[in-house]
């Protein structure tokens, strides 16, 4: 047998029936099940079982001293549109809009000056964006109250400034929510855009820059285009944790201004009213689905359109 005869002879396959190697035959079946079986299992016991749970109380009654009763109705989902829940609803949704387009009109600036920032300040800025996410939610969100209250900083460099007479009542409003929902979620919208604006190509606004455009025109016609996908991202970013809050409300709005995610905790631990607690689970969760698919399309959709053009 010759050297020529060894290197000329085909490698054996295993029959599958198909003709093709199976992948478990490889050995990459194991390795995928060892990576990803702790993280499928975490979603499935702690976020599916229990979300399949409270969903399937929908249809069920709340008994007369509260828990579920075993009956099927369909008057937890006619109560959605009670007049006083859907005045709930809707206020919810002005303050979540109000935040998401306060958060763009402050992130986006942010951004794009983070991006231009030579590289060890731009570290700085980062770090800076992210820092407030390493101290606990709640002390976060006490610190406003400390800010904001009669006797606070805000009301007394007001007061020795001689901007006002008497302490701002800015505690206990729509105003305060507003501001502690921004000031929490306002990374979530910096983030997204700072990564979209850092990898644009620089070829392209030198081009535009050298064929005679101000950087105002350079900004609305290369820059702003192909940053809206992270814009749009970035919004469903702040909207959805801002539509379901329920501790901002509750601390900063003195629950004066009650939101879904206020109603929804009193449904479970104050009225014990779980099948219509549920309802209005999948109510937000219907919701927050539909706004995630418009993003999804408008985003492919503007970016194939971007495409064609370009």
């Amino acid at each position: 047998m010759t050297r020529n005869d060894v290197v000329a002879r085909p490698v054996p396959k295993q029959d599958t029936g198909t003709g093709r190697t199976p992948r478990w035959a490889g050995g990459t079946l194991l390795p995928r099940l060892v990576f990803l079986g702790p993280g499928l299992a975490y979603l499935i016991v702690l976020l599916a079982i229990p979300l399949v749970l409270v969903l399937s109380y929908t249809i069920f009654r709340r008994g007369r001293f509260g828990g579920v009763v075993y009956e099927a109705t369909g008057e937890n989902f006619t109560r959605l549109f009670d007049s006083l829940y859907l005045d709930i609803v809707v206020s919810s949704l002005r303050i979540a809009v109000v935040t998401t387009v306060l958060a763009l009109l402050i992130g986006y600036p942010t951004a794009y000056v983070i991006a231009q920032l030579p590289r060890k300040w731009k570290t700085i800025a980062l770090v800076a964006i992210v820092l407030p996410f390493w101290t606990n939610f709640l002390i976060r969100v006490y610190a406003w109250i400390v800010l904001l209250s009669g006797p606070g900083l805000v009301n007394t460099a007001l007061t020795k400034l001689g901007l006002v007479d008497e302490p701002l009542e800015l505690l206990y409003n729509q105003g305060a929510i507003i501001t502690g929902l921004l000031y929490s979620y306002l990374p979530l919208m910096v983030l997204p855009l700072y990564a979209a604006i850092e990898r644009l190509d620089p070829q392209l606004r030198e081009a535009s820059a050298n064929l005679g455009a101000r950087p105002a025109r350079t900004f609305v016609s290369i820059t702003l285009p192909l940053t809206v996908p992270a814009a749009l991202t970035g919004c469903v970013f702040v909207f959805v944790p801002s539509f379901g809050n329920f501790v901002i409300p509750e601390l900063l709005g003195g629950g004066r201004s009650i939101m879904v995610g206020n109603l929804i905790r009193d449904q479970f631990l104050k009225a014990r009213d779980w099948p219509f607690g549920s309802a209005l689970t999948l109510a937000l969760i219907a919701v927050l689905l539909v706004l995630l698919i418009l993003q999804a399309w408008a985003a492919r959709r503007y970016s194939g359109g971007e495409a064609r053009r370009g």
